[in-house]
């Protein structure tokens, strides 16, 4: 394990990051909805890149989800690319996150 502090409620076992690739959109829209991510209870980062049009995000897995992202960018009338590599990444994030979430609610055993 690393030596890096990381924001209240996100714990390096259960790190993700996550790219999203969205629509052109309103500056001020998107400025208000990073805001309203950034304060979520979990999450570590988030970025964007305005050349790829690319939303970057870091967050604890077992506390939050890529939907809740996309809840609050939709709120806002963000919309992300209906490209299917990005479909395909938000399909895979979506099992991955819920996986996650699952596996830190289970108590570890073992047979031996």
């Amino acid at each position: 394990m690393s030596k890096k502090q990381h924001r209240l409620g996100v714990s390096e076992v259960t790190l993700v990051t996550r790219k999203l690739k969205l629509e052109p959109c309103d500056p001020d829209a998107l400025r208000l909805a990073m805001g309203e991510i950034d304060a979520l209870y979990g999450l570590e980062r988030v970025t964007y890149d305005t050349d790829k049009n690319r939303l970057s995000m870091a967050y604890d897995a077992s506390r939050l989800c890529i939907d809740q992202i996309e809840a609050i960018l939709a709120r806002h009338a963000i919309e992300i690319s209906h490209g299917w590599w990005t479909r395909f990444k938000e399909d895979h994030y979506r099992f991955i996150d819920q996986n996650i979430k699952d596996n830190a609610n289970k108590e570890p055993w073992s047979c031996h």
